[in-house]
């Protein structure tokens, strides 16, 4: 098949695009450095001519709510419009676990809008949602620095390997997977054992401390906000054999 995956040069797109190749389709992978913007439409119709599937990687640029609402349903509307010009089968959206529970959040609005937009279509659909990625882990502990500690909501998370996800993706494109997914770890742990592995990896000694009042990105959570709440597609990698991984992260 001609796949095409939008946002195709990120950390999953990259991925998601090697491990398509290898399994013999043609790809397209769409960005603005290949000449497509979502914002405008530029240079979808081209990308899209005669594909059967669409995958939808893609991320905002920008961080105001209103600005990031614009893109998303700005891009979702002229993606899918394109979709329906070039006869595109079905429609894969990346996703994240816990979006209809942090709606305090300008960004999750935003990506609920997205999804939204895919659900109202009339071709068949897989809305991929993912727990947080293991290479995002640091920049969450940095968002938790209070004077020289880490304090994290005591909250758990299921994290997940971008190559994992790339795979699971790779299946629903596939048609191995379809409608409404959740993908996860394999391993359910606090955000504190997680963020205080990924820490003590790099040798950050600095006290990780699950705090009720810690605020994720702003938002309060609930112990299972970030958790599948559907029986979920696991990736195999465990946090300990990413860490223990290709230093080229």
């Amino acid at each position: 098949m001609k796949i095409v995956v939008i946002g195709g040069s990120g950390l999953i797109g990259s991925r998601l695009s090697n491990i398509l190749r290898l399994r013999g389709h043609e790809i397209v992978a769409a960005s603005q450095a290949s000449g497509v913007d979502l914002m405008s439409g530029q240079g979808l119709d081209a990308a899209l001519e005669g594909a059967q599937v669409v995958v939808d990687v893609s991320n905002t640029p920008y961080t105001s709510d209103e600005a990031v609402m614009e893109f998303f349903r700005t891009a979702g509307h002229n993606l899918l419009a394109a979709e329906e010009r070039a006869g595109v089968a079905h429609h894969v959206l990346l996703s994240i676990i816990g979006t209809n529970r942090l709606q305090d959040s300008g960004y999750f609005r935003a990506k609920q809008a997205q999804e939204d937009l895919v659900i109202g279509t009339n071709r068949p659909y897989s809305i991929v949602q993912a727990t947080q990625f293991m290479e995002f882990l640091e920049a969450i502990a940095q968002s938790c620095v209070v004077g020289n500690e880490i304090h994290v909501p005591a909250a758990d998370m299921q994290p997940m390997a971008a190559q994992d996800v790339a795979t699971l993706l790779a299946d629903a494109a596939l048609g191995k997977l379809s409608g409404f997914l959740e993908v996860a770890g394999p391993e359910r742990m606090s955000m504190a054992s997680a963020i205080q592995q990924v820490l003590r990896h790099k040798g950050d000694t600095r006290p990780v401390k699950p705090d009720p009042q810690a605020r994720y990105f702003g938002m309060p959570l609930e112990v299972d906000t970030l958790v599948p709440t559907l029986p979920p597609r696991l990736g195999s990698t465990t946090l300990q054999a990413w860490l223990s991984g290709p230093p080229a992260r």
